[in-house]
């Protein structure tokens, strides 16, 4: 491989002075900066693109997977219901579960769990961080870290501005992929089976707004009204390497385009809506924290948990998700939160949604609220503040 070097030099500091930096303007992200701002930090939220909500609005996977059990227990609380009540605040595309309205207090095998616009959802998103202090930097990548010993004392980042470093005293790996952990040397696995092609819009006929969902998706077995999503090609593809991406996204925008035709060109009856401008790349790579959760474990009690979350594809099982999954005893001032906790590879596909995604990231914003060293942690001190915050934490709490 041919090779440059480049050439040393001095970076500016143009953001300075944040408790906890956050990386990633997805839900887990969104949920991670609100929890440490309700504790008083300074917090910097960092996305890379131009909006809020990562898969859930830029993606258009507009479905927010379900916080019960699926026979009448809601499971998730916190700040991952607080979003879903967040995310039908000025309307819904399909009827909110009548079970699971605040006055009902018998909740039948109906799931709590709702359609949202996405756009509506990403701008809501925005204006809640805003009203909880948090800053955003929109249009920034993370392209290295400044480790020294078990600490990341700086994130070098680019954008409009250049490049430049950011100091830092906490940060929260909300990335999807772990690339915080990545970039500082931190051990990560990548999943083996790959992500299959998608290619995800909603098209505007006669009056009707309608999500077509080519290719893998997160549709219930039982969501009877949804489009069944059909293999657009066998290949599955790692989501970590640029040139592999981009030929993936050109194949789904050519298989969205044409499906679109299907029905006739652009009219005044008929338009292609909008499409994700992010790639729909579900499983990537995750960190190898202190503890590895897999999906044997439903029901199993974990004496760290920091909240819990069910099965979205199956009625019945219950987690408590470890603390210990969220960070390695290797970098202290590091937590990560989302789709690259810890988990085995079959655990992954319940954990890369988003009621995980809230659950984990309010877990990782209060623990660097609360101590600057992980490895220090008082659990029992964390627990009390989650409980504090609204969390369930077990499942004698709600079986």
């Amino acid at each position: 491989m041919k090779m440059i070097v480049e050439k040393e030099k001095k970076l500016p500091v143009l953001y300075d002075g944040y408790d906890i930096v956050v990386t990633g303007g997805g839900i887990a992200g969104v949920a991670a900066a609100l929890a440490a701002a309700r504790e008083g930090r300074k917090v910097l939220l960092i996305e890379r693109m131009f909006g809020l909500g990562g898969l859930a609005t830029l993606g258009l996977v507009t479905i927010y997977l379900p916080l019960c059990d699926g026979i009448g227990h809601q499971v998730s609380y916190g700040i991952a219901e607080e979003l879903l009540h967040l995310a039908i605040q000025h309307g819904w595309e399909r009827d909110y579960p009548d079970t699971w309205i605040p006055e009902k207090t018998e909740h039948g095998t109906q799931r709590f769990q709702v359609r949202f616009n996405a756009q509506v959802f990403a701008a809501v998103l925005e204006r809640q961080l805003q009203k909880d202090g948090v800053d955003l930097l929109y249009g920034t990548t993370i392209c290295q870290v400044i480790r020294k010993e078990n600490k990341i004392e700086a994130l070098i980042v680019e954008n409009k501005d250049g490049r430049s470093a950011i100091p830092v005293q906490g940060v929260v790996d909300a990335s999807g992929d772990a690339d915080i952990f990545k970039l500082a040397g931190a051990r990560t696995e990548v999943f083996q089976a790959g992500n299959k092609l998608a290619a995800w819009y909603y098209e505007t006929l006669d009056g009707k707004n309608t999500l077509h969902m080519l290719g893998a998706s997160d549709v219930l077995p039982e969501d009877g009204d949804s489009e069944a999503p059909d293999t657009l090609e066998a290949k599955r593809i790692s989501g970590l390497d640029a040139r592999e991406i981009t030929e993936w996204l050109l194949k789904g925008h050519a298989f969205s385009l044409e499906k679109f035709l299907e029905k006739g060109n652009v009219s005044e009856t008929h338009s292609f809506s909008t499409t994700a401008t992010i790639p729909q790349l579900r499983m990537t790579r995750r960190i190898c924290g202190t503890y590895t959760l897999d999906e044997k474990e439903a029901f199993s009690p974990a004496s760290d948990s920091i909240g819990m979350i069910g099965d979205w594809r199956k009625r019945g099982p219950v987690y408590e998700i470890p603390m210990r999954t969220l960070y390695d005893a290797e970098l202290h001032n590091v937590v990560a939160a989302g789709r690259c906790i810890s988990v085995t590879d079959a655990m992954w596909d319940i954990t890369r949604v988003i009621p995980a995604a809230a659950v984990t990231g309010q877990a990782a914003g209060t623990m660097l609220a609360l101590f600057a060293d992980v490895t220090q942690l008082n659990v029992s001190r964390l627990q009390e503040k989650l409980k504090e915050n609204g969390v369930k934490l077990h499942v004698s709490e709600v079986l």
